[in-house]
């Protein structure tokens, strides 16, 4: 509740408007206690201490990403990603599909994912600028040679 004293500010409200928030709100919405994720004093398997390993080493885009609701799709991805980078293929060609379905996932969950799909999107608009200006630059490069050939007549 307000404070009636204008001397005492009130509580500020938070801003979901940028990915750090947005993963941190995820993050503590998504907290359990022990009872609720059956942790209490149950000793780990081998195969539970790996996964709790790879959880802690793993980036935050990571785990941002298996927070929502493209766990599978991504983790799918990811695996796509590590067996074409072993055997040294082309990435493009051999994880094209996963990929697609990992996009569309992310769309159909666009609330959660929206910053990812914002920067990738950020990221296009850049890359299609840098090719325009490259074509600008390759086109005055090949005017400016034909006009020396020109004079060289």
């Amino acid at each position: 509740m307000p404070s009636s004293d204008p001397k005492t500010p009130e509580e500020a409200k938070p801003s979901f408007d940028d990915p750090a928030s947005k993963e941190a709100v995820e993050s503590l919405n998504s907290t359990k206690t022990l009872e609720e994720t059956d942790q209490t004093n149950t000793p780990m398997t081998g195969n539970q201490e790996e996964e709790e390993e790879e959880e802690e080493g793993e980036c935050g885009f990571c785990l941002f990403m298996k927070g929502g609701g493209c766990k599978d799709a991504f983790v799918a991805w990811e695996d796509c990603i590590k067996q074409v980078e072993e055997k040294k293929e082309d990435i493009v060609e051999k994880c094209f599909e996963i990929t697609s379905a990992l996009k569309l996932c992310m769309e159909a969950h666009a609330d959660y994912y929206e910053p990812i799909l914002r920067a990738e999107k950020a990221a296009e608009q850049e890359a299609v600028k840098q090719l325009e200006k490259e074509k600008e630059e390759e086109a005055a490069a090949a005017a400016q040679k034909s006009e020396i050939n020109e004079k060289e007549k």
